[in-house]
C-alpha cells in the first residue's frame, strides 16, 4: 500500500497535469477552486486521471458529492447549510474537514472542502479497503 507521501505525491502530480498549475501551488491545504482555480468540468477531469493514476474506480458523485446544496435538498436554509445537512455532508464525505466547515456553514463555503487533503485522505481510504 502507498504511503501518505506517495500518494500526496500522485495527486499532486495528477493536479498539475489536470489544472496547469505548478507543483509548489498544490499544498495539502489548498482548495480546488479557491487557490488552484478548478472550475465544475475540471472534477470530471480530476476524478478520471485519478481513476487511472491509482487504478482506482470513483463512483460518480462519491469523491465530489453533487447537489447537497441545492435549494430544493432540504440541507439548505438562508444560504446556510443545515444541522440535517451537516449530518448528510459528513455521512458523504467522511473525507472531507466537515467540522471546519461547520464553523460557518454558508453554502458558498462548501467549495474550500474540496482540498488536496481531502482528496488524498479519500483515496488512503480507498486504497486501504483494495
Amino acid at each position: 500500500m502507498a504511503s501518505s507521501a506517495e500518494v500526496f505525491e500522485k495527486v499532486r502530480e495528477t493536479l498539475v497535469d489536470a489544472l496547469g498549475v505548478d507543483d509548489d501551488e498544490v499544498t495539502q491545504e489548498a482548495t480546488l477552486i479557491g487557490d488552484l482555480g478548478a472550475e465544475s468540468i475540471d472534477f470530471l477531469d480530476i476524478v478520471f486521471r485519478l481513476e487511472k493514476n491509482f487504478d482506482v474506480r470513483i463512483p460518480r458523485g462519491e469523491l465530489f458529492p453533487e447537489n447537497l446544496a441545492a435549494p430544493d435538498s432540504g440541507f439548505v436554509k438562508d444560504g446556510v447549510v443545515t444541522e440535517a445537512g451537516l449530518a448528510e455532508l459528513r455521512q458523504k464525505m467522511p473525507h472531507g474537514d466537515i467540522d471546519a466547515f461547520a464553523e460557518d456553514p454558508k453554502v458558498e463555503n462548501i467549495q474550500d472542502l474540496f482540498t488536496v487533503a481531502m482528496i488524498c485522505k479519500f483515496l488512503e481510504a480507498k486504497l486501504a479497503k483494495g
